[in-house]
């Protein structure tokens, strides 16, 4: 596991955002280097327009003049006299749009003579054109605004305002005047219709009063309803009274039903005379009791005291009925005074009743006739107030401040055109930078062979700076301790490494398109692979243009080609030695005329065989994959591919789709070589870490180099450490 796992399991999750924050700093800004001649051109180009608008830009002057509008004083009827006034804020706004109303500009076109303007000469709609050179600034929370006016002659820019101010006022005191006159005209057209209409009205009421023949009509002074009061006050008097002595019958009645004396009806025993016998009866027989205590029944003054006793109970008994015909006779009374007062209140009833339906329609002509005239006296006050104000002459909006001619011009604005040239150029620039890189889709990374390829990342191989083939084919092997050997050394690190390494034996080196260094890759990978004392073979199975005799600098006509058409049946014909510990080579020979048939024979699979017993590695160099089908048909025989693709040359989608071709066939493929990234020139952006590492790593395979160098030899027949 690598150092890299180990730090990226233990690093705290703040380190991890602050890492991938600096990342992504660095990933913009290697792109803004990447394409930093584009930003360049676009950014001069950007600010070179910029100073071409400012020297052929005309200089444009500003004048403003500052008008004060107060409000209205001109008397106008609110919400509760029928017409309602505008707001302030709806009056001022009104007032800002008037400034630019096209009657308005076409006084001040003909009072200015701007139709011959240069500036709007050739313009077919002048007002339009004049009114996009004003602007309205009202100032905030105070009923002040500036009549801003531009204009490349600062005489004339201040002469349209002034203009433009003074025709506004004017207008508006016109405006006020004809106003006034017209609102003064609708009032008296209105007063003399409704005048009419109150005469009208006030008749119409004399003559219900004359119809309908009531006293009154007025609610305080209502005859009927207080008669009709008094009736109801009278009849429920007399109602009581009858329900009173019809009940004292009553219980008469039931009272000689129940045979009891007359005499003893609480009513009647009330009665005077009734009482005064009672009492008399009461003492007689009080006395004829003191006498039968004397004498005996039949004596005479008993006899006599008996005989006045039964004439006072008779003259009692008389008394008494005397006094129940009264009752009688008192309820009957008081019945028949309740049926005429009931009918008395029935009468005045019916007359509250007309008086009623007199009363609404009399009603009706009230509230019409009253509403006549305090319409009437309204308008008759509103024209009072509208001729007072019609012989005022002053105007709510005045000028505060005229316009004077500039002195320096507004337009063009120097200092914020190169501004925003500057930085909407450096924007701009940027942008197209980071829109072209989006655009380029090609293998740049790492990340890019991972993410888009899905495959392995064996490693980066640097750009080798020579025209020699001779250098750039062997360079592991003629600079061991350059930057190039290293990085071939790491890809065959991480070969061996890799899953299943044990049994991969075979390998085969290809790449999309041509001139993607697959055979450098093919040729140093041989080397290194050789120096850690494994017996390597490479092959150059590139029959159409092989290349390897050249890096080697082999010349011999018996070649693969020679094996392959039968010219010669030894393999050691076509293996040749180099001067490269522990590594073969068998170059391609003479051309062929078909090489995909022979490399697909039966001879070839025999050429494998015999080098898969010899040899502990053997490597191919096949020819690309989206040229022919030779890589395929190599492939299947070996037990991996390493696929070799040329840092921002090769589009991903054609290497993606090169890519499945080889999974398609069942082919192993173990990794991706990023080749010719230029650590110290164009590409040093993308890998400024990879190079200082590779810098570190190869000073200190020089300094050690040095010092074995300058070191004493030693005679004791000590062997000298071998290299790591």
């Amino acid at each position: 596991m690598s150092y890299s796992y180990y730090t990226s399991q233990a690093a705290p999750p703040e380190a991890s955002e602050t890492s991938s924050s600096n990342l992504n700093l660095r990933h913009y800004w290697n792109i803004v280097l990447q394409r930093r001649w584009l930003v360049i051109a676009t950014f001069v180009s950007v600010f070179v327009l910029c100073l071409v608008y400012l020297f052929k830009a005309p200089r444009i002057y500003s004048a403003s003049a500052r008008l004060q509008i107060d409000r209205e004083s001109a008397a106008s009827l609110n919400l509760n006299e029928v017409v309602m006034s505008m707001t302030d804020q709806d009056y001022l706004q009104t007032q800002y749009r008037n400034l630019l109303s096209r009657s308005l500009l076409e006084i001040v076109i003909k009072r200015e003579k701007i139709n011959e303007d240069p500036r709007y000469r050739d313009n077919p709609d002048v007002a339009r054109a004049l009114a996009q050179d004003i602007r309205i600034t009202p100032i905030r929370l105070s009923r002040l605004v500036d009549v801003v006016v531009e204009h490349p002659n600062a005489s004339k820019a201040a002469g349209i305002a002034n203009a433009l101010v003074d025709e506004f006022i004017e207008q508006n005191l016109v405006q006020k005047q004809k106003r006034t006159m017209d609102m003064l005209f609708f009032l008296r057209s209105q007063a003399n219709g409704l005048e009419v209409d109150v005469a009208k009205a006030e008749e119409d009421i004399q003559n219900y009063r004359a119809q309908v023949k009531f006293v009154s009509l007025d609610s305080s002074y209502n005859i009927v309803a207080e008669a009709l009061s008094q009736s109801q006050a009278q009849y429920a008097m007399a109602k009581a009274q009858a329900q009173t002595t019809q009940t004292t019958v009553e219980e008469l009645d039931r009272h000689t039903q129940a045979g009891k004396p007359l005499e003893t009806f609480p009513k009647i025993a009330a009665d005077g005379k009734v009482n005064s016998l009672q009492l008399q009866l009461s003492g007689q027989e009080n006395e004829l009791a003191g006498m039968l205590k004397r004498y005996k029944d039949k004596h005479p003054a008993v006899i006599q005291a008996r005989s006045k006793i039964e004439e006072t109970h008779r003259s009692v008994q008389g008394a008494a009925q005397q006094v129940a015909e009264i009752l009688r006779s008192e309820a009957r009374l008081a019945k028949a005074s309740e049926q005429i007062l009931a009918a008395n209140v029935k009468e005045w009833e019916d007359q509250q009743m007309e008086w009623n339906k007199a009363k609404m329609q009399y009603d009706v002509l009230m509230r019409k006739a009253q509403s006549s005239k305090a319409l009437f006296d309204t308008v008759l006050a509103k024209m009072k107030e509208i001729e007072l104000v019609q012989r005022d002459k002053g105007n709510n909006i005045r000028v505060v401040d005229y316009a004077y001619p500039a002195t320096m011009p507004v337009k063009p604005r120097v200092l914020l055109t190169l501004f925003l040239g500057a930085f909407g150029g450096l924007g701009l620039a940027i942008g197209l930078a980071f829109f072209v890189n989006f655009l380029d889709d090609s293998i740049k990374s790492q990340d890019d062979v991972e993410s888009y390829l899905h495959l392995p990342f064996l490693g980066y191989i640097p750009n080798i700076k020579t025209n020699s083939v001779v250098e750039s084919g062997l360079q592991a092997h003629l600079h061991p301790q350059s930057n190039a050997a290293e990085s071939f050394r790491t890809v065959r690190a991480a070969i061996a490494l890799g899953a299943k390494a044990e049994k991969m034996r075979v390998f085969t080196v290809t790449s999309t398109i041509p001139s993607e260094g697959k055979s450098l890759v093919a040729s140093n990978l041989a080397v290194v692979v050789a120096q850690t004392g494994l017996r390597t073979v490479l092959v150059d199975a590139d029959l159409r243009r092989p290349s390897l005799h050249k890096a080697f600098q082999l010349h011999s006509p018996t070649g693969l080609s020679a094996y392959l058409t039968e010219q010669t049946n030894r393999v050691d014909d076509v293996i040749q030695t180099t001067e490269v510990t522990n590594l073969d080579v068998a170059c391609c020979g003479q051309i062929p005329s078909q090489p995909s048939e022979l490399l697909g024979s039966q001879r070839m699979v025999q050429f494998m065989q015999e080098l898969s017993k010899r040899y502990d590695r053997v490597i191919l160099d096949c020819p690309p994959v989206s040229a022919v089908s030779d890589p395929l048909i190599l492939s299947a025989m070996a037990d991996a591919v390493v696929f070799v693709t040329k840092f921002n040359k090769v589009r991903r989608d054609h290497a993606r789709r090169t890519i499945q071709r080889i999974q398609d066939a069942g082919i192993h493929i173990c990794g991706v070589v990023l080749n010719d990234i230029d650590f110290e020139g164009r590409d040093s952006y993308y890998y400024s870490y990879t190079y200082y590492q590779n810098r570190y790593y190869s000073s200190y395979h020089r300094e050690r180099a040095e010092s074995r160098r300058q070191a004493p030899v030693e005679t004791t027949g000590s062997t000298p450490a071998p290299h790591a």
